[in-house]
């Protein structure tokens, strides 16, 4: 929300600058992400002055040029060369000195020092439309004799600028979409920060009916879709160039004026809040307006020449006909505001903010006034808007009021009642703020006081308060104004330790990991939640009907949450190498969602679904390239592999509480999964399909690893980190040449190792493997490490005869194993 200062000040006084405005609002809740200095005059008129023309001369060259001397108040005279046939000693005039930037249109130009016909000019004599001050250029401009040779030429005509406050509103502050709104709150702040000030807006005193000669009938059918819509008849109206006034005011805040009628309009939301719709009275037939919904598949093309069909959840304001507008939405063709209009029709309604959303959702707009309705205006609210705009429609189109303002309101909205106990308050807070204070900032919020007593207030919400209906919600608001960072740390919990929990630990290791990643060459990366569901179709692992989907997705592109962190990281690398960057090291944390149908169950719902925290890894590329004490060498799937072995090493993850098997997953050419003892999965990772690569447009090999990172912190859980002295006794190493199957896995090899001698073996590691012709048919030999060590004693030869002689035993009997 653009947020003009000059025009804030209209609405509440105050003396602060621009800057302190925006510490106040952001302190309110209301965070200020910009602030930017805005002029009327593009560039400020900076580099121009009054000067007076001393001498003038025809140019020796030329027929029609001039050469002067001007006196800018700088000591030397300037000698310029004019081409203006009104120029003459003795004026005063405005000059363009040495490095001025003047502008025509989106293109500047700096004012430097030339010849023009063999003639030296240093400056330029300018006029009107030169430097934005008027439309002329009939000839330079020429200065009353009491204008002072020097003085700026901002200063001069009186330039003032403006500051633009760009204002993020949440979601749930509609009343801020507005000056008036932004000023409310801007009024509490002051008052709770002991500034004089008051707020003021114009009053509805100027409007009057000036005859009834066009009036409008209004029905509404669909009641619970528009609670409210007033509507009242301008006759005999200009359609035509706004005044300067009112095109600077939407200019500033980044509206393109069009014409009076419609610059009302917008003017009137951007101040109050209240979005209104304008009708050529003439094209609405019969003269009545109904507010209902149309049959499905109805034809409607809207202001902007594109075709839409109408659903039958869909509002339309309409004539005794045909649909003239999308409700909140968007305008229909033909309904609108021409430069033949004379008589015109203004709309102000309050619209139920669901049905507004999904229609601007279905039909792909999005317009200032469904961005409004969407969140709730003010119901109370359309007459006064209506009254404005009217009053302005009288005064800048030469209109007349034809009817009486028609205000059909079938069932009033209540305001929200919300019983307020001081000793809620200070429980909320933290901190006893005085009940004098409490009840001097509801009352700064324009809450009214119902009711008071020793324990508490009864408080009367003003309807634009859509997100106000509760006791904590004007705890929140109270504090808003009061100030967070008035509330005081109890001097009871100064320095006092804080309890830290499982999801503490979780996010401490995952920090300390990130750090590891990006010191071993990785950039960390943040994708969506909400992903393509199309992403999904086809996949085993990671199937569609798993997926938990979006009820009112934003798009096709974002209409399911992930069920894996794979696709975005896919997104990242495809968008990197698109733009050169081929060798890449990304990891991500986040959550992942799944939906299991099974398990669906109408009365426990959120039984089928399941949120974990998930880490990731991508490598593709080069892992060395370009270095003169290496040589190229490509990424690999080993290189994955260690990675991932240097987290689980960091975290704490032992060789005995994990297996690893050939992963089943189908996102993967080729990969391994690592599950815990329990046989519950803990990492995939894996070199990905070809297939998949190619939807995203790559061609080198990408390497992925997935780690559950919240299985991951419960086989960690009862790990204490102890200190462990040193080994006193020397650890004994062993090596097997053991010929199998091809269908062996090392990791069964592990698994068999580790489940046979679990106390005295702390590794095994495969260091060979051979494949050849000298080898049986469908064998294959591998060369696995042992290491064997006893923390209390020596290990004698007869113990470690006994274990490998058992471990070999063990290999034959359930992998058929043999020795070489």
């Amino acid at each position: 929300m653009n947020i003009s200062y000059k025009w804030l000040k209209e609405y509440v006084d105050f003396d602060l600058t621009a800057q302190q405005v925006a510490d106040a609002l952001t302190s309110t809740g209301l965070e200020v992400d910009a602030l930017e200095e805005v002029q009327s005059i593009k560039g400020g008129l900076k580099g121009l002055y009054v000067g007076k023309v001393l001498t003038c001369e025809a140019h020796p060259n030329s027929d029609h040029l001039h050469v002067t001397t001007v006196d800018l108040g700088k000591g030397e005279p300037s000698q310029i060369v004019c081409g203006a046939p009104n120029v003459a000693a003795g004026q005063k005039v405005i000059v363009a000195d040495l490095g001025c930037v003047l502008y025509d249109g989106d293109k500047e130009f700096v004012i430097k020092k030339s010849k023009l016909r063999g003639v030296e000019s240093n400056g330029m004599i300018c006029a009107e439309d030169e430097i934005g001050v008027g439309t002329s250029h009939d000839g330079i401009i020429v200065l009353p004799e009491d204008a002072v040779v020097g003085t700026p030429a901002a200063e001069y005509y009186n330039l003032e600028s403006d500051w633009l406050i760009e204002v993020d509103i949440t979601a749930n502050r509609a009343d801020g979409l507005s000056h008036w709104g932004v000023a409310r709150d801007l009024y509490a702040w002051l008052k709770s920060n002991g500034y004089e000030t008051k707020m003021h807006r114009p009053d509805c005193s100027k409007f009057t009916v000036d005859n009834h000669d066009l009036p409008i009938e209004v029905k509404i059918e669909n009641t619970e879709a528009c609670k409210r819509y007033a509507c009242v008849s301008i006759s005999d109206c200009e359609v035509k160039e706004s005044p300067d006034w009112l095109k600077n005011k939407l200019n500033t805040i980044g509206l393109r004026p069009i014409n009076n009628i419609v610059d009302i309009t917008n003017y009137v939301m951007m101040a109050y809040g209240q979005p209104l719709h304008t009708f050529d009275a003439d094209m609405v037939k019969g003269h009545q307006i109904v507010v209902k919904t149309m049959p499905e598949g109805t034809p409607f093309q809207t202001l902007d020449g594109e075709e839409h069909k109408l659903s039958d959840r869909d509002l339309a304001i309409c004539n005794a006909e045909d649909p003239m507008c999308i409700a909140g939405v968007f305008g229909g063709k033909g309904s609108g505001t021409y430069e033949t209009t004379k008589n015109v029709v203004l709309e102000s309604a309050y619209f139920h903010p669901t049905w507004i959303r999904k229609s601007a959702r279905r039909h792909g707009l999005s317009t200032d006034a469904s961005f409004r309705f969407e969140r709730g205006v003010d119901p109370n609210g359309t007459i006064y808007a209506l009254q404005q705009a009217a009053i302005l429609c009288k005064e800048l189109a030469g209109g007349k009021v034809s009817m009486e303002i028609v205000d059909v309101y079938p069932e009033k909205m209540e305001n929200a009642v919300v019983d307020l106990s001081y000793q809620y308050v200070h429980g909320l807070v933290g901190k006893e703020i005085p009940t004098d204070k409490i009840k001097a900032i509801c009352e700064s919020l324009e809450m009214k006081v119902l009711e008071e007593t020793a324990e508490g207030l009864k408080l009367e919400i003003p309807a634009y308060r859509v997100d106000v209906t509760r006791p904590c919600d004007v705890v929140e608001d109270i504090l808003r104004i009061y100030g967070y960072n008035n509330v005081e740390i109890p001097t009871q919990l100064k320095g006092s330790l804080v309890i830290k929990g499982d999801e503490d630990q979780k996010h401490k290791l995952a920090n300390i990991v990130s750090e590891q990643l990006v010191g071993e060459g990785f950039n960390e990366i943040l994708n969506n939640s909400l992903t393509k569901g199309a992403y999904y179709e086809g996949h085993n692992a990671y199937a569609a009907e798993n997926c938990v989907k979006i009820m009112n997705p934003l798009s096709t592109d974002l209409n399911v949450m992930r069920q894996t962190l794979l696709f975005g990281g896919l997104e990242s690398v495809q968008h990197n190498v698109n733009r050169k960057r081929a060798n890449l090291r990304f990891f991500e944390f986040g959550n992942v969602y799944t939906f299991d149908p099974e398990k669906a169950n109408l009365d426990d719902p959120m039984q089928a679904y399941k949120e974990q925290y998930h880490a990731a890894l991508w490598i593709t590329g080069k892992r060395v390239e370009g270095s003169w004490a290496h040589a190229n060498e490509e990424s690999s799937f080993y290189e994955l592999s260690a990675y991932v072995e240097n987290i689980l090493r960091r975290i704490g993850v032992k060789p005995g509480m994990i297996v690893r098997k050939k992963s089943e997953n189908d996102i993967f050419s080729a990969g391994l999964t690592i599950e815990n003892r329990g046989g519950k999965k803990l990492i995939e990772m894996g070199i990905i399909t070809k297939k998949l690569l190619k939807q995203f447009g790559l061609d080198a090999p990408v390497f992925y690893a997935e780690l559950n990172w919240t299985a991951l912190m419960k086989v960690i859980k009862k790990n204490e980190v102890l200190y462990t002295e040193v080994p006193k006794f020397p650890a004994v190493s062993r090596d097997l040449a053991l010929l199998v199957d091809n269908s062996v896995e090392f990791a069964q090899i592990e698994q068999i190792a580790r489940a046979t001698e679990k106390k005295l073996l702390k590794k095994v590691e495969l260091f060979d493997v051979y494949e050849g012709d000298k080898l049986p048919a469908g064998k294959k030999s591998y060369a696995v490490n042992f290491i064997l060590q006893d923390e209390e004693k020596t290990m004698g030869d007869k113990q470690i005869e006994a274990i490998m002689n058992k471990l070999i035993a063990q290999l034959k009997k359930q992998l058929n194993a043999e020795l070489r």
